[in-house]
């Protein structure tokens, strides 16, 4: 974090959520993905923060915030849910919600319960009504021993502002819901009136030849194009890159937000003292 970033914690259901703001202006929210922390997305916070008063937070057993007794696509939610209301508190005007994979998920869950709590959507690589589930029976196991060993590799990063708390089984058990999820995320769209923006990887699975990968990569194209049939207004942006475009394609990323976001409607407060002071 730079000098002039106010930090603050909000408290819900025994849980501590890590929050963080930088930057002057119009307010945007950052809801990180399944394993990702806000220190993760300090690049896009840069970027971003000279245009827009921008508002980041680490979901429960993730990077500065507590662990939890508890993690399941509702409990992040909830953690969604808490920081949002922390900021309607602080007078606030409703915020731009920029999602980040499960981030996007949780984004479009939200906007569809508080409609009026968002001024506009930006999901990045998620939130996408899949024509079929990622995870099959026959792929189980290859994707268990993968979070396995994702856990155990997350493990040296405990103690720092990078490090996720979370299980190999408890990001199975995640990912296995979020399939579920997205299954049924249309529904949730059809509840959304603020403007979408979509911005998507080509590759998400990577770039690798074998059929698991194009399967993978040819279902996320698929999902977007359902969507944009039932929802033909939302506006979609690709970038030749896998998942993690969020960190390795952080400049243009900002570059698309800041010239997709509508002009603002009214001048906003400044989220620069901490809440109840």
């Amino acid at each position: 974090m730079t000098a002039d970033t106010s930090t603050f914690e909000v408290h819900h259901n025994g849980v501590v959520i890590s929050v963080a703001c930088a930057g002057r202006g119009r307010p945007l929210v950052l809801c990180p993905g399944l394993n990702v922390t806000q220190a993760d997305l300090c690049e896009l916070v840069e970027l971003l923060r000279s245009h827009y008063q921008v508002v980041t937070f680490d979901l429960r057993g993730h990077g500065l915030s507590s662990a939890a007794g508890q993690y399941s696509f509702d409990a992040f939610l909830g953690d969604l849910v808490a920081v949002m209301a922390m900021l309607e508190r602080l007078d606030l005007s409703a915020p731009v919600l920029v999602g980040y994979s499960l981030g996007a998920d949780l984004a479009v869950h939200y906007a569809a319960e508080h409609p009026e709590a968002v001024a506009e959507l930006v999901l990045i690589d998620g939130a996408n009504p899949l024509p079929e589930p990622f995870i099959t029976e026959a792929a189980l196991p290859e994707f268990r021993a993968m979070w396995e060993a994702l856990a155990t590799h997350q493990e040296a990063s405990r103690g720092t502002a990078r490090q996720v708390l979370l299980t190999g089984q408890q990001i199975f058990d995640l990912n296995l819901e979020i399939d579920v999820v997205r299954s049924r995320i249309l529904d949730q769209y059809s509840m959304i009136g603020c403007p979408i923006s979509m911005i998507m990887s080509t590759s998400m699975a990577g770039d690798n030849t074998d059929e698991r990968a194009r399967r993978y990569n040819r279902d996320w194209r698929e999902g977007i194009e359902r969507l944009r049939r039932e929802r033909p207004h939302v506006r979609t942006s690709w970038l030749d890159a896998d998942h993690g475009l969020v960190v390795t394609h952080a400049r243009e990323i900002a570059q698309i937000i800041r010239n997709t976001l509508h002009p603002v409607r009214r001048v906003t407060a400044q989220l620069d003292h901490r809440p109840g002071e």
